[in-house]
């Protein structure tokens, strides 16, 4: 697996598996249409990235004055996404009711990311993984093909939402999707340790 398909899997798993983001874009997709949504999915991607680029940028500042955080930025990247995986292939597939109110606009989607814990984690554990060694074209590439898959993955929620209503009312269909989430993250983890 070469590291940008490897990039292009955590950045898949990580952005279209369900969180509070993917849920207010789905939610605005059924509330208010796909051309608000794709507001919304424009400004969480945009958001997520730049919150992305400035932790790895900052990451190669901290690993030129402590060096030995590599490795274990790249262990405690691997190690939560095996935890991911593994809280993705036992979730139950509920995602709950989505909130009603104004359609949410792009600011509201790059402020969301800021606030996401979810947000911080992948970008933490991405950069983690694919970028511990601070090299700034590393942190570049994989911040472009995460903004890529980002917006489509978001994307895809916005559609869901708009023509595909009743996808919240099967739990069955989210519990079967996380578990192809989980085993493309599990995947991912498998070749950096043997990378």
């Amino acid at each position: 697996m070469s590291i940008v398909l490897s990039m292009s899997a955590f950045a898949l798993a990580a952005s279209i598996s369900p969180g509070p983001v993917n849920l207010v874009t789905l939610s605005t997709g059924a509330q208010f249409g796909l051309r608000p949504a794709m507001r919304y999915v424009t400004g969480a991607t945009v958001g997520f990235t730049l919150l992305l680029v400035l932790l790895g940028l900052g990451l190669y500042e901290l690993l030129e004055f402590w060096p030995f955080l590599t490795s274990a930025l790249r262990l405690g990247g691997v190690a939560f996404i095996l935890y991911m995986a593994w809280r993705l292939a036992v979730d139950d597939g509920a995602l709950g009711n989505a909130k009603t109110g104004a359609a949410p606009t792009f600011f509201h989607g790059a402020t969301m990311q800021w606030l996401n814990p979810k947000a911080w984690l992948a970008s933490v554990a991405g950069m983690g993984a694919f970028a511990a060694n601070g090299e700034p074209s590393r942190v570049w590439q994989f911040t472009g093909v995460y903004f890529v898959v980002c917006l489509g993955s978001m994307a895809c929620w916005a559609y869901a939402g708009t023509f595909m209503r009743g996808y919240l009312d099967h739990p069955a269909r989210v519990r079967l999707f996380n578990r192809v989430m989980a085993a493309l993250l599990t995947g991912c983890a498998i070749y950096l340790l043997l990378s």
